[in-house]
């Protein structure tokens, strides 16, 4: 199912985006989802919830990778992922070492969706961008159904102000779907020294990114529940 959101075609040459029927947004139109990281997953949920209003649920572990979640509607195909180490994994990644430093919540990436990863990943390697990938991936949600997606990773994504790319398997619901509701992503853009740079690298990939320029590099989110916002960077 495509939705208003925006997926990668090919046009003229390079990648570009589907714009969104509701023009410029404030957020990347292709955004499917914003990991927020933290070392501990049940004060991750709470820390967002003492904000917004809304409690994230339990998503399901990433095996082998070392690493859980819980899950919050952001909109239609959007959602917050709160993604923490699995205590009771031996496996770990880059991922999960990173957010294992972390004591208080921060951003830890954000992912891009698009309706045919085979397809971009032709398109990147003829464009000479370096990636690994497609990667099948799963996870067996609570309910005992299990989601299925690819993923592809750009080797150089801009210390993180770049996305990780994502198709959902065609019988695989989107989270944002059954997640609790009641939330929005009211800002999503990325800070860095070299606005022209990561411009002209965001373009190619074909993705309207809203960049300011700042230091240190970072992302920065906005999010809106019944009970506030919450501000948080990477």
């Amino acid at each position: 199912m495509i939705s208003r959101r925006s997926f990668l075609v090919l046009g003229g040459g390079a990648l570009v985006p589907l714009r969104s029927v509701h023009g410029k947004e404030e957020v990347p139109p292709m955004l499917d989802h914003v990991l927020l990281g933290c070392n501990d997953l049940e004060r991750g949920i709470t820390f967002v919830e003492r904000h917004v209003g809304v409690r994230a649920v339990f998503g399901g572990v990433h095996p082998g990778r070392g690493t859980q979640n819980a899950l919050l509607s952001l909109g239609e195909r959007r959602y917050l992922e709160v993604i923490a180490p699995d205590p009771k994994q031996t496996g770990s990644g880059y991922l999960h070492d990173r957010i294992l430093k972390l004591a208080e919540p921060r951003i830890a990436g954000w992912a891009a969706h698009v309706s045919d990863m085979d397809r971009l990943a032709a398109q990147l390697r003829n464009a000479g961008i370096a990636f690994q990938g497609p990667q099948p991936g799963s996870r067996t949600r609570p309910d005992g159904r299990v989601l299925n997606w690819k993923s592809l990773v750009l080797d150089d994504d801009d210390v993180g102000l770049l996305p990780f790319f994502i198709e959902w398997g065609a019988d695989s619901l989107h989270p944002s779907m059954d997640a609790p509701k009641g939330c929005s992503i009211e800002r999503f853009e990325a800070v860095t020294p070299n606005p022209g740079g990561l411009t002209r690298r965001s373009a190619s990939l074909g993705l309207d990114l809203p960049i300011a320029k700042g230091e240190p590099p970072q992302l920065r989110v906005v999010l809106a529940g019944p009970k506030g916002k919450l501000s948080v960077t990477s």
